[in-house]
């Protein structure tokens, strides 16, 4: 199945075309959900993207981390494991200088494990569809949001989020469920390395 062109939907980098690599499974986010999404947190954050930090696991196309970083995150960490996407995501970041993104090649419950300082403001999971991922996710997540953090996710039915997170938002396009969520447990403290 071809891919359709996927674009940088606001902020800096606005109208900024995404490569889509033939990568089996990659669904890039949609224009109009990148754009119900950042409506979303506009409103959570009052427009304030400066100081916040994200984290963008199963980066794909880098869709929605590049607008993170387009619309002022202070970071923007990817985790991609598929080596024909990870180096369009680096030369992607080459082009627009963004500075503030970072780009993780490897597995993303790896990368969850080695991540446990609780300092990201947003997650945003878009996993592969029919592997379980969300069910093995669920538990390494709270040790890597900060307190109140933000859960963003697309799955291929709607979630019934556990303990601890409170559904803030949800929609659907075709047969893509979207959620937005907030982690409202107790952050535990732990110091460790970021990856890089």
């Amino acid at each position: 199945m071809k891919k359709h062109a996927v674009r940088i939907v606001g902020g800096d980098y606005r109208k900024t075309p995404i490569p889509v690599v033939d990568v089996p499974g990659l669904r890039p986010t949609p224009d109009r959900v990148r754009e119900t999404l950042f409506n979303w947190l506009y409103y959570f954050w009052d427009g304030d993207y400066a100081q916040k930090r994200v984290l963008d696991l199963f980066s794909g196309t880098g869709a929605l981390g590049f607008e993170a970083a387009s619309r002022g995150a202070a970071h923007v960490q990817m985790v991609e494991s598929h080596p024909a996407a990870v180096a369009a995501l680096r030369a992607l970041r080459s082009r627009l200088k963004a500075d503030n993104v970072r780009i993780h090649a490897g597995d993303a419950t790896v990368a969850l494990a080695r991540m446990t300082d609780g300092s990201y403001d947003l997650i945003m999971l878009d996993p592969p569809f029919g592997q379980g991922w969300l069910d093995r996710l669920w538990t390494r997540i709270p040790a890597v949001l900060t307190p109140n953090g933000l859960l963003y996710i697309e799955s291929e039915a709607a979630v019934s989020p556990p303990d601890g997170f409170e559904l803030l938002r949800q929609g659907k396009a075709g047969h893509v469920h979207f959620h937005l969520l907030r982690f409202a447990a107790m952050q535990k403290t732990v110091n460790n390395p970021e990856i890089s």
